[in-house]
């Protein structure tokens, strides 16, 4: 008797990419993902802009809209990445990364179908934020290369907070925990920005940390993408763009050699 081959389909890593990526996104509707990354962007515009305007509005040069939006946007994508880090941890939980990995699907699918779940919260999040910022009379002043420049840093750091969030939900045993473990730092260098007040209004004694920390580098780079009316925002630079760059960069290699480790010690 003659044993007949049976031939295999060789896996596509595309295809299954896509299908792990529409595992992330296609329940967000029904679980309420999608409406809670909605509902925290009007949230945080409300929460910051009513309560800040009439305290901060004296402080600060021209509109105060246009001074928080930045900071506005950031805590959308914050809270959008770290749902992504209640997803990953939930998975490792479950075991659905332990059975992935006996399939013949590549290490890196996983993740990169969950990093593509969190940029779609994220841009749901940031183009939520846009809208309610454009109701309190925050408005691009320097054409759309710069609106196309002010939402991919976003989006990017976005990214690259999801990543770090992943990690943390590789290593967490409870999903739950995750939420907590991200929301201290988030928290601690919003507030301690030049996101909401001018570094001046800090004590001097702490006004270097608030100038130089990611959160108010983001915010710099951010609001020079944006300008204002009165044209006395800074113009687009390195010397402006490349602290928040810089600051990106070495989180990015900072959290992949982290994952690798992790990686490599589960295996």
């Amino acid at each position: 008797m003659t044993a007949l081959a049976v031939a295999r389909p060789t896996p596509s890593a595309i295809r299954q990419w896509w299908v792990l990526t529409v595992r992330v996104i296609a329940p967000t509707i029904r679980t309420g993902e999608l409406f809670i990354a909605i509902a925290l962007s009007v949230a945080f515009t409300a929460s910051l802009y009513i309560p800040l305007k009439q305290i901060m509005g004296a402080v600060v040069q021209g509109s105060y809209a246009q001074w928080i939006m930045p900071s506005i946007c950031l805590q959308a994508v914050y809270f959008a990445a770290m749902s992504g880090a209640l997803r990953s941890a939930t998975d490792s939980v479950h075991g659905i990364n332990r059975r992935l990995a006996s399939m013949p699907v590549p290490p890196a699918a996983p993740m990169a179908a969950r990093m593509s779940g969190n940029l779609y919260r994220c841009a749901t999040a940031l183009t939520t934020a846009i809208i309610c910022g454009h109701v309190i009379g925050f408005r691009f002043y320097l054409g759309p290369g710069y609106i196309v420049a002010f939402c991919a840093l976003v989006l990017l750091i976005g990214l690259i907070l999801s990543f770090v969030g992943d990690l943390v939900g590789r290593v967490s045993t409870n999903p739950e925990a995750t939420t907590h473990i991200l929301l201290l730092p988030e928290l601690i260098w919003g507030v301690l920005s030049v996101g909401i007040q001018p570094a001046d209004q800090f004590p001097e004694w702490i006004q270097p940390v608030v100038r130089n920390q990611p959160h108010s580098q983001f915010v710099y780079a951010l609001r020079s993408f944006a300008g204002n009316s009165e044209a006395t925002a800074a113009m687009p630079s390195i010397s402006v763009v490349g602290p928040a760059l810089a600051w990106i960069l070495g989180i990015l290699l900072v959290t992949a050699w982290l994952y690798a480790r992790v990686l490599r010690r589960r295996r």
